[in-house]
């Protein structure tokens, strides 16, 4: 069992999206769980891609490939996860802020957070304010994640803040911000919850943050 979790994790890493869906249908077949596919397989995988994009030994092309392998097998683990009850450790939204239409960056983390087994509802670019709170209203999201990639669009990451705090709601959920321009020092004061420089460190974040909510 071991040797095909570790074959789907590998072919996964060389982005080799028809392999890993082979591979993911003779694992089925042979019995193994869904889940095990999914975390010693999959994600296994992405989270190498992750660590290596962290540290500059692969890049955007590459991670972009390897989401789109990870998406080969996810499809078709779906229903089985479904079945047997498995769910996603949390939800998040994320977009581009109101003004701001750059979407590599946020495509990047969503792929990122998919891999730590977080489910994204992607709102796309030029994202509103009011837009974000009414999206969170509707998914009950754990996790904001709010993107800028221009000087111009960051204040708009303050004015999504501030709408969470009009609306009540800001205790809810975590606020994070990213993007060239952003800081940390800039994260703490607009009032958002978390900073990082890369999407591999946002996933990672994001996923330590939903587990603390819950007491995980």
């Amino acid at each position: 069992m071991t040797e095909i979790l570790s074959a789907i994790s590998t072919a996964l890493q060389a982005g080799k999206a028809k392999v890993v869906k082979e591979l993911v249908e003779t694992a089925l077949a042979d019995g193994v769980s869904a889940k095990d596919i999914l975390e010693d397989g999959l994600l296994a995988g992405m989270d190498v891609v992750a660590v290596k994009f962290k540290n500059n030994e692969v890049y955007v092309p590459e991670v972009l490939i390897a989401a789109r392998a990870m998406n080969a097998g996810t499809t078709l683990l779906k229903p089985y996860l479904a079945e047997s009850g498995a769910k996603p450790i949390g939800k998040a939204l994320i977009g581009t802020v109101k003004g701001d239409l750059h979407d590599i960056g946020k495509n990047l983390v969503r792929m990122m957070f998919e891999g730590k087994g977080i489910e994204v509802v992607d709102l796309g670019v030029d994202v509103s304010p009011e837009k974000f709170v009414e999206a969170y209203q509707a998914e009950k999201a754990d996790v904001i994640a709010l993107s800028a990639l221009l000087t111009t669009t960051m204040s708009e990451m303050k004015n999504t803040v501030d709408a969470f705090v009009s609306a009540g709601l800001r205790s809810n959920v975590i606020i994070m911000v990213g993007g060239a321009p952003v800081t940390n020092g800039f994260c703490e004061s607009i009032g958002a919850d978390i900073y990082t420089a890369d999407a591999a460190s946002a996933a990672e974040a994001a996923k330590q943050a939903i587990l603390d909510r819950k007491g995980a």
